[in-house]
């Protein structure tokens, strides 16, 4: 190789290198840089980012965001979404010019993420391009369309006299350690395979309460349709504020995509809490118990946002089920009384009944679904109206019996009853029943086919009946489960085949009543002996 070979070669790149400089046009992007002023726990006071809006967010040194909250004339209030001992006073803050927003769409079934997105499962990274704005506006009342639906739960009690619909907002309500949890878990089991995709929002719960919620979802296939949205307790305040509306868009996408969609809120107790720590360290003023006046509000604008969309739109839905916590059975301090007015219906569950056993601890008489009802199935309607007034009964009934109060025989007769009742309403956990078994156990109660049954023995004649009713022609649950009534020849048949499935339990009741009989006998005669 010569050297004017070589030449021409250096030639040759440092020419089109020269061009490309000659050709390059610096872009300078002009950016707004503000300075953390104060640090106290979870906020952060930033000055110097004058146009800055409400909500947005801001990027502290480390990777770390903040979402603006407050908006003086001099500093900013922002809740920050991370480690605090990340962020000091002195550092640099930067605007990121868009509002909070999380990704959406089905690649994150069965996935589980904190309020950032990010993977908490170890399956690896979202790679989903669309998002959603946490914050959106609810759908116009010309969007939505009447509750119409049932949504089982596969708990007896619920479905049959406190029932939910497909778009409705049912609170779950109780004391600490009732089983609010447990109710919610089980409703989301039952989905599987009825279409509808499920989202999980953890509001600042143990680890060790949503690692056994997880670990039931694993075991029992729930995740296969199911969003797990955690901010756990040690988690900055800022992410439990902001983990139920970033829940909500994620349910949002499905709903608007033509799905009908679950969503549990556990629980919007914390919820409350963080938003007042959040609040109180910004200085904004207090009101009752210490919660700021926008309390109301913000869970407000949250759970208007769950409907039954029109069919224009998709006819999605999104049912929700808010759990709240009451102390020493305070269903009338703040926030429960909040959550009550804005839904459509609460489950409360009874300490008092949680102690006896009773499982589900569902109080009827302090449980109401205000909408639930128009999207009830036929055959519960036909049925619960008297069960629900023959268990009033019973409860006031039985108060008067523990006096020890001589009760005349149709007295007698409406406890014994009532107490089938509450035994047939009780169901363990993580054991959802079919609405045909649920059809068949109502019958049976309602006509009294199990009153002549021992107490000790309905569980087992619950099986059968369960067995009985998967048992039935396909033609008549179908026309059972889609018809506006229940027609008295499908009723008469059904009667028919609980009489058969119950002939045994009967007869094993009889024998041993007899047994029983000539035993008492026996120790009558040898007690007029021995006289």
């Amino acid at each position: 190789m010569t050297d004017r070979h070589l030449q021409g070669i250096f030639a040759d790149a440092f020419g089109s290198l020269e061009r490309g400089r000659k050709g390059f046009l610096p872009r300078l992007k002009p950016r707004e840089v503000g300075v953390v002023s104060m640090v106290s726990s979870g906020i952060a006071k930033v000055s110097g980012l004058h146009n800055a809006g409400f909500e947005e967010l801001l990027e502290f040194r480390g990777g770390i965001s903040g979402m603006v909250f407050d908006l003086d004339e001099q500093e900013l209030g922002v809740v920050l979404l991370g480690d605090q001992s990340m962020v000091q006073a002195g550092d640099e803050v930067t605007r990121s010019g868009r509002v909070m927003d999380t990704v959406v769409g089905a690649e994150l079934i069965g996935r589980v993420i904190d309020p950032l997105g990010r993977p908490l499962d170890g399956k690896g990274r979202l790679r989903g391009d669309q998002r959603l704005p946490v914050e959106r506006i609810a759908p116009a009342i010309m969007d939505r369309a009447a509750v119409s639906r049932p949504l089982q739960t596969g708990i007896k009690v619920i479905d049959a006299l406190i029932p939910v619909g497909r778009g409705q907002r049912e609170l779950i309500v109780g004391d600490r350690q009732t089983g609010k949890t447990a109710i919610a878990v089980d409703t989301i089991l039952n989905q599987r395979g009825q279409g509808v995709i499920c989202v999980y929002c953890s509001i600042g719960q143990r680890a060790a309460a949503v690692a056994r919620v997880i670990s039931t979802f694993c075991s029992r296939g729930a995740l296969d349709y199911t969003v797990t949205v955690v901010a756990g307790g040690n988690d900055p305040p800022g992410l439990a504020y902001v983990a139920p509306y970033v829940a909500t868009s994620i349910a949002e996408y499905f709903m608007e995509a033509g799905h009908d969609v679950l969503i549990v809120y556990d629980d919007l107790t914390a919820h409350a809490r963080a938003y007042r720590e959040l609040s109180l360290l910004l200085r904004r003023p207090p009101g009752r118990e210490a919660f700021p006046g926008d309390i109301f509000y913000i869970h407000s604008r949250l759970l208007e946002r769950a409907t039954q969309l029109c069919e224009a739109l998709g006819g999605g839905s999104l049912t929700a089920l808010p759990i709240i916590e009451t102390q020493a059975q305070n269903i009338s301090a703040y926030i429960p009384t909040n959550l009550i007015s804005i839904t459509d219906g609460q489950i409360y569950l009874s300490p008092t009944l949680f102690e006896l056993g009773v499982l589900p601890a569902v109080d009827i008489g302090k449980s109401v679904s205000r909408v639930g009802g128009n999207a009830q199935l036929a055959p519960y309607r036909s049925v619960t109206g008297d069960l629900k007034l023959s268990y009033a009964q019973f409860e006031e009934l039985e108060s008067f019996a523990r006096f020890g109060a001589r009760l005349d025989s149709n007295t007698r007769h409406a406890i014994e009853h009532g107490r089938r009742i509450r035994a047939c309403l009780k169901q363990p956990e993580f054991s959802p029943v079919s609405v045909m078994a649920q059809v068949t156990i109502l019958l049976a109660l309602a006509n009294g086919l199990l009153d002549e049954i021992p107490l000790d023995r309905i569980p087992q004649a619950e099986k059968s009946l369960a067995q009985a009713a998967a048992g039935l022609p396909d033609e008549l649950c179908a026309r059972i489960l889609t018809a506006r009534s229940l027609l008295t020849a499908d009723r008469e048949a059904i009667l028919m085949v609980l009489h058969d499935c119950l002939a045994r339990f009967a007869e094993d009741s009889a024998a041993d009543q007899s047994i029983q009989s000539q035993v008492n006998d026996r120790v009558q005669d040898a007690g007029g002996q021995h006289g």
